[in-house]
């Protein structure tokens, strides 16, 4: 009675280390994880309501509302101001009948861009976002691809306008982030594929002018934010303004 009693106790000892030796064996393989830290390049996006990674695209969420002062707000927000004067290149402002409003704007860019292998057109509306969380739009306007010629007279002092749908966007360099919370040879922001927005001038301080870039408006070399050289987008004084004949990279997405 002793043995079978020894015997069972033996076979029940062997039966847990085995279970024991298959789940140690089973916890020591390597997981499959995804990276979901935000490197800090894209924490600059101060007008972010989020800002998030899953290590392929980085997400992020605005308002799309600007954090300056503009005539288009409505005359009971804290930011409005009325306006007269010039804006870019001169042009004498003249306000359109639009009004500034919240978006809901979800952006997902490509974390690690590359270049397209076929080059897309940007589309009139949304094609990137600055750091303040307002959209950047193409060097056209609405309806049909109009060259931005009489659209100009209707930025306001920091070079921004909104839609008739209450959209405020910049074509050309967002004056507040080059002056104030920032400098004119600074990250301005993202376009969705992923590259960045500099701009009108190098670190060196030498301005940027479209010839001086390829034919989507970039060029790749270091700068502060990408030590190790990036392609990336200048704004600049003169037309395109922002982007040339498209994404130099594959658009992510935007959704409203």
């Amino acid at each position: 009675m002793t043995i079978k009693i020894k015997q069972s106790f033996l076979a029940i000892v062997l039966l847990a280390t085995s279970i024991l030796s298959c789940t140690i064996e089973s916890d020591t393989t390597t997981p499959t994880t995804t990276s979901t830290t935000v490197p800090d390049v894209y924490k600059k996006i101060y007008g972010a309501t989020s800002i998030t990674s899953d290590g392929t695209f980085i997400t992020i969420k605005t308002n799309g509302t600007p954090d300056h002062e503009s005539p288009y707000f409505a005359t009971t927000n804290a930011l409005y101001k009325a306006y007269t004067g010039t804006t870019f290149g001169g042009s004498e402002f003249k306000k359109n009948p639009n009004v500034i409003a919240n978006q809901s704007f979800t952006f997902k860019l490509p974390i690690n861009p590359v270049a397209a292998t076929n080059h897309a057109a940007t589309s009139l509306g949304v094609i990137g976002v600055a750091l303040n969380g307002v959209a950047f739009y193409n060097q056209y306007a609405g309806p049909n691809n109009q060259v931005l010629t009489t659209e100009i007279a209707s930025f306001d002092k920091y070079y921004g306008h909104p839609t008739a749908t209450s959209q405020y966007h910049y074509h050309v360099e967002p004056l507040y982030l080059t002056t104030v919370k920032s400098t004119k040879s600074g990250l301005m922001g993202f376009l969705l594929d992923g590259f960045p927005v500099y701009g009108p001038q190098e670190e060196s301080g030498t301005p940027v002018v479209s010839s001086d870039l390829d034919v989507y408006h970039g060029h790749t070399h270091a700068t502060i934010d990408f030590p190790k050289a990036t392609y990336h987008y200048h704004f600049t004084a003169d037309a395109p303004y922002l982007n040339g004949n498209g994404y130099y990279g594959t658009a992510g997405t935007v959704t409203q």
